[in-house]
């Protein structure tokens, strides 16, 4: 899609996105870690803990879809590929210049993972968060994938909440 838009469309475009996914967040009380370019992290339980950090991240992921799905964005659809992992980070800042707090670890890079295999439209998750979240979530298991780094990583796709219905 970058390639068919000028530049400033293209930010305009990926701000509204991104202010639309700032309100989520607030509203979950989660973290904004960065965004990359059209990626948009976000952490759950830093710097505070909380046992809730996996359900609440599912949520955040599905409030993310709806909303995509229910509104354009410079007059376009979109879809997004959404990665989750859970486990250990570590978190800080680190440098001289351009302070940036950010996370480090294998629970991060399998995230992004989750989300670079994913498909658009889908919540892809690890067997770490499919074993924090399927007593409050429909999950599917989709098998295993190759994860470079990681070998063979069993994966689902999160339907919804339990007892929503689904058309």
């Amino acid at each position: 899609m970058a390639a068919t838009m000028g530049p400033l469309r293209l930010v305009n475009l990926l701000n509204d996105v991104f202010q639309c996914f700032d309100d989520l967040v607030e509203k979950y009380d989660l973290e904004k870690i960065k965004t990359i370019g059209d990626c948009y992290m976000v952490a759950a339980g830093v710097p505070r803990g909380r046992p809730d950090h996996a359900k609440v991240l599912v949520r955040l992921a599905l409030d993310m879809q709806e909303a995509v799905a229910s509104r354009s964005f410079g007059e376009r659809k979109l879809a997004f590929r959404i990665g989750i992992n859970s486990g250990p980070v570590v978190a800080g800042v680190i440098g001289r210049k351009k302070f940036i707090y950010d996370l480090w670890g294998e629970t991060v890079n399998l995230a992004s993972r989750m989300e670079s295999h994913g498909e658009s439209g889908v919540v892809q998750i690890t067997r770490n968060t499919f074993e924090l979240i399927s007593d409050e979530f429909d999950c599917q298991p989709k098998g295993t994938i190759n994860v470079k780094g990681a070998g063979q990583i069993d994966i689902w796709h999160v339907l919804g909440a339990k007892g929503m219905r689904r058309i």
